[in-house]
């Protein structure tokens, strides 16, 4: 049993300096690595900068929409007694759309076109009686004013007269049937003159009506202004019964049929009855939803392809016209609303609502120095660089690129056309140590290390088996 252990401790330590042996050789796993980290088991191939054609788009889907979509409704309600159009079918501003029976706005017009003409002649009234009664006021006044001073001029003369008639009575020069002759004369002077005072007063009161009848006027216009108001309302009314086209475009859809009543737009509250649909083709859009990441790439101006599936063969041009400033979630996913209106003269084609597919063109170059994508790598700190030979190895440099299309990516900056850069024996840039390249050990003290672990993993294995021996 001895001699067999100390037989299979001779085999295994054959096993271990042949191991140690492979370690060292110049193709083994501890072999120095070609500079760049690149294992020399592992082939590098190596790919030319070149200058050429780069176009890089932004592909997105979305609906055909008119410049404007308007919904039509009637403002009166009523029987719909004419629908000329039909769905499809062009029209212009202006043009009837819909006509209402109109039987009970013209009788409420003609009732207001009575009413307003009473009112209307009831203001020739009353400014009649007020012109009248600025006439009759003066003269009025200067007559009161006259008979009052002749009747106080009539009441001093005949106070006076009572007056000599008693001196002359007292010295018995007159006799008493000639002093109550003049008394009566007197009190009737007095009666005259009360009376003209009266006139007077009842000119003040004259005025005071003249007042009076220019409110009359007042109120007689102002009920004219209301009547006028309230008959172009009626008329207001009849003139909705015929719904007019307010844009140039096409009829897209139709819901009422002759013969339906329908609602008030703006007297019901559930907002009337929809008629018909205009849209206003003399512009055309497509609203298409982006990827958030890639809305950074689309600017106001870019130029857009458009294709459709009614006509695949055709590829529509267009532009773009708005980027949304806020985007929209839909099951966890950000896309942001792009309005590219559609420039091609085939627009007329293009039918709302239509499934559109987008190509926003955001870089297109005739003359540009491209990569393949594997060539650029990016580390932690967000550094870009390629690796390009070296004396017989490889070494990195840092560049500046652009945008990429998948496949290849733009050089800006750092590489020149024809440079030579690899693609293989490289880690991935983004894990890569910012030390740099590297993992095995190389030189004598390499290799001492190496020597030392081996003569280790030979002296446990022989402490096993001489181990198990004794036990």
């Amino acid at each position: 049993m001895r001699h067999t252990r100390i037989l299979i401790a001779g085999l295994l330590l054959a096993v271990a300096a042949g191991a140690g042996h492979q370690l060292h050789a110049p193709g083994g796993a501890g072999a120095t690595p070609p500079p760049g980290g690149a294992s020399a088991g592992r082939a590098t191939e190596q790919v030319t900068a070149a200058r050429g054609p780069f176009r890089v788009a932004v592909a997105a889907s979305g609906r055909v929409v008119p410049r404007l979509q308007v919904e039509i409704k009637a403002k009166a309600s009523g029987q719909i007694v004419r629908l000329p159009k039909d769905v499809s079918d062009a029209v212009e501003q202006g043009e009837l759309l819909v006509e209402l029976d109109p039987a009970d706005e013209e009788r409420l017009v003609r009732q207001a076109r009575a009413t307003l003409a009473a009112s209307r002649a009831r203001l020739v009234q009353a400014r009649r009686n007020l012109q009248l009664a600025e006439q009759r006021l003066p003269g009025a006044r200067r007559r009161a004013q006259a008979e009052l001073e002749a009747a106080q001029a009539r009441c001093a003369e005949a106070e006076a007269k009572v007056r000599r008639e008693a001196e002359l009575l007292a010295r018995q020069l007159s006799s008493p049937e000639v002093y109550e002759a003049a008394r009566t004369a007197a009190a009737q002077a007095a009666a005259e003159l009360a009376r003209a005072r009266a006139a007077l007063e009842e000119v003040a009161l004259q005025e005071q009506a003249l007042e009076l009848a220019r409110q009359d006027v007042v109120l007689a216009e102002a009920t004219v202004e209301s009547d006028e108001v309230a008959l172009s309302l009626a008329e207001r009314r009849l003139a909705d019964t015929r719904v007019l086209a307010p844009i140039d475009g096409v009829v897209t859809a139709r819901h009422v049929q002759v013969g339906q009543i329908i609602s008030s737009g703006i007297n019901n509250v559930s907002g009337g009855t929809p008629m018909l649909e205009l849209a206003d083709l003399s512009r055309v859009f497509v609203l298409a939803s982006v990827d958030e990441s890639r809305i950074g790439q689309v600017r106001v101006g870019q130029p857009a392809s458009i294709t459709v599936e009614a006509y695949p063969e055709l590829r529509f041009t267009g532009a773009v016209e708005r980027v949304a400033a806020k985007g929209t979630v839909a099951n966890n996913v950000v896309t942001f609303e792009v309005k590219v209106e559609v420039l091609d003269p085939r627009k007329r084609l293009l039918k709302p609502e239509m499934t559109a597919q987008v190509e926003i063109l955001v870089v297109d170059k005739d003359d540009a120095v491209l990569l393949p994508v594997q060539a650029v790598q990016r580390d932690t700190r967000g550094r870009t660089f390629v690796r390009v030979p070296q004396g017989g190895g490889a070494a990195e440099r840092e560049v500046e690129v652009g945008l990429s299309d998948g496949g290849r990516i733009e050089v800006l900056a750092g590489l020149l056309e024809g440079e030579a850069v690899l693609l293989g024996g490289g880690q991935t840039s983004r894990w890569r140590r910012s030390s740099g390249a590297g993992g095995g050990s190389s030189g004598p003290q390499g290799e001492g290390a190496a020597n030392a672990l081996e003569q280790r993993r030979q002296q446990r294995a022989m402490r096993l088996i001489l181990g198990g021996d004794r036990n």
